[in-house]
């Protein structure tokens, strides 16, 4: 596969696809976390509850942007951007189904993410990295990513970078 098979467009949180793709993520960084720290699997449950817990309502215009990347015409992965302060957005949520991963799709979920931050007013655009995911770390640093001051003490590293 190669990156020109990939578009990249914002659709609503709650549709359908979104939706599972956000779910998908949440899955998959619940279980990296829970297997890094005690070695086990999240549970169905587990998972069900933080699902409920969490809110999408600033992934929403006036605010927000929910992205979702297509792969020959497959919903393959997603990002998310939220402004944090009048001029600085939140990227959230990425993610790349592992059948795609390895094809361009990160690469092309951050440049949207970019034009998505720009279009919400952003100068800067930051994330926060867990050290148990390293594969975003890279990606972010690959895409001009900084490591910054951390924003909260629930993640280990913060990136930034000043968009165009």
């Amino acid at each position: 596969m190669t990156d020109e098979l990939w578009a990249v467009e914002p659709e609503p949180v709650g549709a359908p696809e979104a939706a599972a793709l956000l779910r998908e993520f949440h899955a998959d960084v619940a279980t990296r976390r829970r297997l890094s720290r005690e070695g086990t699997r999240a549970s169905g449950s587990e998972l069900e509850r933080e699902l409920a817990e969490l809110s999408t309502d600033d992934l929403e215009p006036p605010d927000g942007v929910f992205l979702v990347g297509r792969c020959e015409g497959d919903a393959a992965g997603c990002a998310g951007v939220r402004l944090l302060g009048a001029r600085t957005a939140e990227l959230i949520a990425v993610f790349v189904r592992p059948l795609w991963r390895r094809s361009g799709g990160g690469l092309h979920l951050l440049a949207a993410a970019d034009r998505a931050a720009v279009d919400l007013g952003a100068e800067r655009i930051v994330v926060q990295a867990r050290a148990d995911l390293v594969e975003a770390q890279g990606l972010y640093v690959k895409h001009g990513y900084g490591e910054v001051r951390p924003a909260t003490a629930e993640s280990d590293a913060w990136y930034g970078k000043d968009l165009p």
